[in-house]
């Protein structure tokens, strides 16, 4: 066959094809025609996805989400299998205002020894295991037992923290705090997982209780623990509350208990589908899609609602209700099948940012969206079909208080068309400013759960003694020397040097900070092997090819302060000669990785706009359709955006992937009132004004149904106990509330608008899923009029 034949072929099929929806709405089509087969298809499926969620648990690696994002991850990545970090220690915080007493110090030191011998600790740091060289080859406690007197404990410590380059930051300034560091066994924490460990913990310090000492946990892991159970414990609220809240809305909505029931059972069903599909995907759950389930619930509560108005309204008409069931299957179907496809581009768009959380939230969307509509082309049509051979009845009218805002909306259309759609389209001008002025923002407080223990540990380490956020510098050397030459080590004294004036006096650990030892005429061996192989390694390498350099930030640190002390330590160390040195650690890494992935997602949310817009305009075999659906489509996410760039919060990891995925979202109510609009010019012959009318008020109760279900179903995120989720709540919601707007008050003001653009669209004929036989209609005729006769 020629490529003029195929080509000519292809042409002939998009001019005369049949359905918005690309044909793949026939998979509701095939659910009428073969009902059994597809009710043991859904069972098949159910059944295997409800094996996999007793599996369900959520992966707390924060790590994951910037995995492969770029140069900062593969410096870090580096760095931990050279050196090892300080990111996977807990720190234990141990507070007494009688820290000098010595029986206060043993218990201490008690607690010290326990703690190295619980069986997650490969090794422990404190003033207790501490020895320093005792001049005759050995080594001595750098805390002598049997001390008698507070006096003689308050000099043994202040010795320390005034001589020892690591004693310095774990005794605070004024000996009432010591921290001690555990290194856990990473093969035991993947198996057994992060909250065994801190639970053993836990167990092993509550023998201290009647001590009178205060001790907190804090550092990596115990913060990572806090976030998963915050995220745990957040889905589970988003669960229950979205399946309640949607169906208490459907409840009002319908004015039907049952009918509420069907409009549940739908997403309930969606749910567990995406909650199997993701664990056979990826085998858990991480912080970002997580959120996923929760995206699923609210689509499948809104497509549920459109459908339900749809049969409803035709069975009201006084359509035969089994027939009104494949009718809307065939008029509803392929506005769901465009819309499922508008949000499977808004979650690929994302893909393509760099960072495997990214890719995997990408692609647990696009799956968790494609199972959204296989679920509603399946379970609601069979749903509804036992519903009447169960006795269902025709339920009272809608709410009245869901049309409410129409009259207004059309008469703002009617008489000030004109007017609301230049506003419309000056202001949406206007918001694309912000977009380009919004500047990428990361705050590692974000990612904490509210009121969160550690979190304030932490800082009060931060305060007291050092940093518990490292930066490392990996410096390479010359001489390849295990115990550091002259030259090496004027170059790490050098890095050690530009790093601390940054950080602060006793803020750095380096091979160059054990000079107190080297001046009192002990050899750089002799004090390594005092301090011992495990934390030897975390001085310099074992062939003396590379040496580590490690300050202690705040935890709390703004992102641009951070980048500004990156850049300025670059700068002095280049000047210094030592431009190879490399900077790394987690708070680099997720700072400058943000930066890098929140620009691309930015990027592909420009892109989502625009391939969405085309597809809608393929869709409807209209480019004038496409424009009209600019402004409302728009006019949500710009919003959005200005308000955050007005508030100062700047865009965010979760901030961008919640504009991306809302515009997905919000573009579904404008196909579905375009659809129907459509459906009025071609398939029932209306006027352009007359579309408008009968387009509102047959589904603008449910756009505003689908839309208080919506942010109902959202609006919980924004109680999370995570500021991250919280935020991508809020804007969620604000977005989808602007969308609402967009639709019922732009768009039907941009149609009256543009009535002459409009004007020969009916060249186009059937849009809808038509000329398929169904059990109820062996005809294939879709004219959904009761009593009209079909158009030739």
């Amino acid at each position: 066959m020629s490529s003029g034949s195929v080509v000519s072929r292809f042409v002939d099929w998009f001019t005369n094809r049949r359905s918005i929806g690309f044909g793949i709405e026939y998979l509701g089509v095939a659910t009428l025609r073969y009902p059994r087969i597809m009710s043991v298809i859904v069972l098949l499926f159910t059944i295997l996805c409800f094996w996999q969620i007793p599996k369900a648990n959520v992966d707390g690696d924060l790590l994951r989400v910037y995995a492969h994002s770029g140069h900062y991850y593969d410096a870090y990545d580096n760095l931990s299998k050279t050196f090892g970090t300080f990111e996977n220690d807990i720190y234990v915080m141990v507070n007494s205002p009688n820290l000098v007493d010595p029986d206060v110090l043993e218990d201490i030191r008690s607690l010290a020894f326990d703690l190295e011998l619980n069986e997650y600790a490969v090794g422990t740091m404190s003033p207790f295991t501490l020895r320093k060289p005792d001049g005759s080859g050995g080594s001595v406690p750098a805390v002598p037992e049997g001390m008698l007197n507070a006096d003689e404990v308050a000099m043994a410590l202040m010795d320390l923290q005034q001589n020892d380059p690591m004693m310095r930051n774990l005794i605070t300034p004024d000996l009432t705090g010591v921290v001690l560091i555990m290194f856990p066994n990473q093969e035991l924490v993947s198996r057994n997982g992060t909250k065994a460990m801190i639970a053993s913990l836990r167990e092993t310090l509550a023998f201290y209780d009647d001590t009178g000492l205060e001790i907190e946990l804090t550092g990596p892991p115990v913060w990572t623990s806090e976030m998963l159970n915050a995220a745990v414990d957040d889905q589970i609220k988003f669960t229950v509350y979205g399946f309640g809240l949607g169906a208490f809305i459907a409840l009002f909505a319908l004015r039907s208990f049952w009918g509420a029931i069907i409009v549940a059972a739908t997403p309930f069903v969606a749910v567990m589908w995406s909650i199997g599909t993701v664990l056979l995907l990826f085998g858990s759950f991480s912080f970002l899609t997580i959120i996923v389930t929760t995206l699923v619930l609210v689509m499948a509560f809104a497509e549920s609602m459109f459908f339900i108005f749809n049969w409803l309204a035709y069975w009201r008409d006084g359509m035969e209700p089994n027939k009104a069931v494949d009718t809307t299957l065939k008029l509803v179907g392929p506005a769901t099948a465009l819309t499922t496809l508008t949000t499977l581009v808004a979650f690929a768009s994302l893909y393509f940012s760099p960072g495997q959380g990214v890719q995997e939230f990408a692609l647990a969307g696009a799956a968790g969206s494609a199972i959204m509509f296989v679920c509603l082309m399946t379970v609601m049509p069979l749903l509804l079909k036992l519903a009447l051979r169960l006795g269902f009845k025709l339920p009272k009218a809608p709410n009245f208080a869901l049309n409410a805002p129409l009259p207004a909306a059309l008469g703002l259309a009617m008489k000030f068309g004109r007017p609301v759609s230049v506003l419309a389209i000056l202001l949406t001008i206007l918001l694309i400013i912000p977009f380009f002025l919004i500047q990428p923002r990361f705050s590692f407080e974000d990612f904490m759960a509210k009121d969160s223990t550690a979190l304030s540990t932490a800082e009060s380490i931060d305060e007291g003694v050092g940093g518990v956020a490292p930066l490392y510098v990996r410096v390479p050397l010359v001489e390849m020397n295990p115990n550091v030459g002259p030259e090496d080590f004027e170059t790490i004294r050098t890095v050690h040097e530009i790093v601390e004036s940054e950080l602060g006096e006793n803020k750095v650990i380096s091979a160059a900070s054990l000079t107190n030892y080297t001046d009192s005429g002990f050899t750089r061996e002799e004090v390594f092997d005092a301090v011992g192989p495990f934390m030897r390694k975390r001085f310099i390498t074992e062939d003396g090819s590379q040496a580590l350099v490690t300050g202690f930030m705040p935890t709390i640190l703004e992102s641009q302060a951070l980048k500004d002390m990156v850049a300025r330590i670059e700068t002095r160390m280049a000047e210094a000669g030592i431009p190879q040195a490399e900077l790394g650690g987690f708070r680099i890494l997720t700072t400058f990785a943000t930066d890098d992935i929140v620009r691309s997602l930015q990027i592909s949310l420009a892109a989502s706009v625009l391939l969405n817009l085309v597809l809608i305009g393929v869709a409807f075999g209209s480019l004038r359709m496409a424009l009209v659906s600019a402004i409302p489509n728009m006019f949500p996410i710009l919003g959005t955006q200005a308000w955050l760039w007005a508030t100062g919060a700047g865009l965010q990891l979760t901030t961008v992937m919640a504009l991306t995925i809302a515009f997905g979202i919000a573009v579904n109510d404008t196909i579905h009132m375009l659809s129907h609009y459509m459906h009025g010019r071609r398939e029932e012959q209306r006027s352009h004004i007359d579309s408008v009318h009968h387009t509102l008020r047959r589904i603008g109760g449910a756009i505003v149904a689908t839309t208080v279900i919506l942010c109902a179903g959202t609006i919980i995120v924004a109680f999370s106990e995570l500021p991250q989720v919280a935020l991508f709540g809020s804007l969620f919601v604000l977005s989808l509330s602007l969308a609402l707007v967009g639709d019922l008050f732009m768009l039907p003001s941009l149609l009256v608008a543009a009535s002459r653009m409009l004007e020969n669209l009916t060249g186009i004929h059937v849009q809808t899923a038509d000329h398929v036989a169904t059990p109820d209609d062996p005809t294939g005729n879709t004219d959904t009029r009761v009593g009209a006769s079909r158009t030739p």
